[in-house]
């Protein structure tokens, strides 16, 4: 089959990719090596910029976003025993975040290009990407139904996650360079049946570690407690959990509200970068190219200011033939890339406990806590990174 752009990967930068072309007018294949209930129902944390809400609302993405979803003006930060808040609208002049998982920007992205009669493969597999230096690149792979397909294209996009097999078509060290930090904790997560311990986000910092109260639905909560790496979640009862967030936040004068726990994940911590994210008629986006720490809120919004870029980029190219989005798409995309690897690092920086941290380390998160919560600046730089850079 011929297409115009074949994009690998149905996560949020390949759908929402192949759904902002389709409004140009602009052909795509869209195929995925995981089946489309797989990607449904995989539950992922979601904190949506402003740029990324508005951009929904604007392609006709909003409205079981904006029906559902949870508008958060402000967080909170926990530490020295008290509970700070940064109000994200007052700061940013109106600016704010929608907690909206990303499984479900997936649901209404998917059900959206099908409706459309978009052309999306789940369940493919033996995937091979095939002349990315020429001007008719293929795609070689095997349907659901175990057919063999090719599709030419004129560029191919790597949307495929941080498991990527198209970022390494890039001829490693000639090409391709990686920038990885690998950082000594992670998280301990639970999705629990309980009501919102509170209406906005906590990030708490404590001698015990970080703990994050975050929210899915009125019924359904998501909480974290900064772990080692190597813990198993076997290890830990739902009263040890429940007693461990407390421990976590009751020196700030609050508490959680417990409930079932029907899920229990540790998820590690990384932060990722390729340079460059463009290689003859490959693009990379999303964590295929760049993967963060979740405490900045960074990853899925990062995908989306990508894939903007590379809809503006592909635009150009088939109105006018002009390549110079295309060309300048790497410089474009890194400069926001790196200043989420700032964001991301700063926070968990200033709110994680290290395993070699002395007590000079720890009095010194508090002051940087404190100057974050007294001083208009200081919260207004968290508050500008935290709702997002506009997208341009």
């Amino acid at each position: 089959m011929r297409t115009q752009v074949g994009i690998v990967g149905a996560g949020p930068a390949g759908l929402m990719l192949s759904h902002l072309l389709h409004l140009r007018g602009v052909e795509s294949v869209v195929i995925d090596l995981r089946t489309r209930d797989d990607i449904e129902e995989t539950i992922k944390a979601g904190i949506l910029e402003q740029g990324t809400v508005d951009l929904l609302r604007q392609t006709g993405l909003g409205d079981r976003m904006m029906r559902d979803g949870f508008v958060h003006h402000g967080i909170n930060l926990a530490f020295a025993g008290g509970l700070r808040r940064i109000n994200l609208y007052e700061l940013t002049g109106g600016r704010a975040v929608m907690v909206y998982a990303q499984h479900e920007v997936l649901i209404d992205l998917i059900g959206r290009r099908l409706a459309d009669g978009g052309d999306v493969r789940f369940g493919v597999s033996d995937t091979q990407v095939e002349g990315l230096e020429s001007d008719r690149p293929t795609i070689r792979f095997t349907d659901a139904d175990g057919t063999a397909q090719i599709v030419e294209c004129d560029f191919v996009i790597g949307a495929d996650g941080s498991r990527t097999y198209t970022r390494f078509l890039m001829p490693e060290g000639k090409v391709r360079r990686s920038f990885f930090r690998q950082y000594p904790f992670a998280w301990f997560g639970i999705l629990a049946e309980a009501p919102p311990s509170s209406d906005e986000l906590i990030y708490a910092h404590s001698d015990r570690g970080f703990m994050l109260i975050s929210t899915r639905s009125p019924s359904v909560q998501r909480l974290y407690f900064q772990c080692d790496p190597e813990t198993n979640v076997d290890d830990w009862s739902d009263d040890r959990i429940w007693s461990e967030f407390e421990a976590r936040l009751s020196p700030a004068g609050t508490s959680v509200k417990p409930g079932n726990i029907f899920r229990k994940d540790v998820l590690q911590f990384r932060s990722f970068v390729c340079e460059p994210m463009q290689w003859g008629r490959l693009y990379l986006a999303g964590d295929a190219a760049h993967t963060v720490p979740p405490t900045g809120a960074k990853g899925m919004n990062l995908a989306i200011a990508d894939v903007h870029l590379l809809d503006r980029a592909l635009g150009a190219y088939y109105q006018s033939k002009d390549t110079g989005l295309l060309e300048s798409y790497t410089d474009d995309a890194l400069r926001r890339v790196w200043r989420g690897q700032w964001f991301s690092f700063w926070m968990t920086s200033m709110l994680h406990r290290f395993s070699d941290a002395t007590d000079f380390d720890l009095r010194r998160q508090i002051a940087e806590l404190d100057l974050v919560t007294s001083s208009t600046s200081a919260a207004k730089t968290l508050a500008d990174n935290y709702t997002g850079l506009p997208l341009t």
